[in-house]
């Protein structure tokens, strides 16, 4: 089994700042790709950004210039920090990690999801 758990949401007023945290555990060899995804009400869950184990980022073009990923290999977390947030930035942010665990002799790969932290940008 494999667990995320993400902290670090609440309410914050428009142009401040937030850091998200989520950290993995369980039944990990190494994570590959970690990564944030947010959901507003009524709308899909979406890509904020992503991260590869070497460091290589990817972000949604909203968030490139306010958001910053990143990730502690030794500690098998990843943060996003969020910085001039907007209402509408306002979703359930999402962990996902695509990890490589023991299964039996063998190894698996597998993607995985936190249960999502709020964020709420308002005055």
């Amino acid at each position: 089994q494999v667990q995320l758990v993400e902290s670090g949401g609440g309410l914050v007023q428009p142009g401040g700042s937030l850091t998200l945290s989520c950290a993995a555990s369980g039944n990990i060899i190494r994570i590959s790709d970690m990564g944030w995804y947010c959901q507003a009400p009524g709308k899909q869950r979406e890509l904020v950004a992503t991260i590869a184990s070497g460091g290589t980022t990817n972000y949604a073009e909203s968030a490139k210039g306010r958001f910053t990923i990143s990730r502690d290999n030794a500690k098998n977390t990843v943060y996003l920090q969020m910085n001039s947030l907007k209402p509408e930035d306002t979703a359930v942010y999402y962990c996902n990690a695509d990890v490589i665990s023991y299964s039996g002799s063998d190894t698996l790969l597998s993607s995985h999801w936190g249960r999502g932290t709020q964020v709420t940008v308002s005055s």
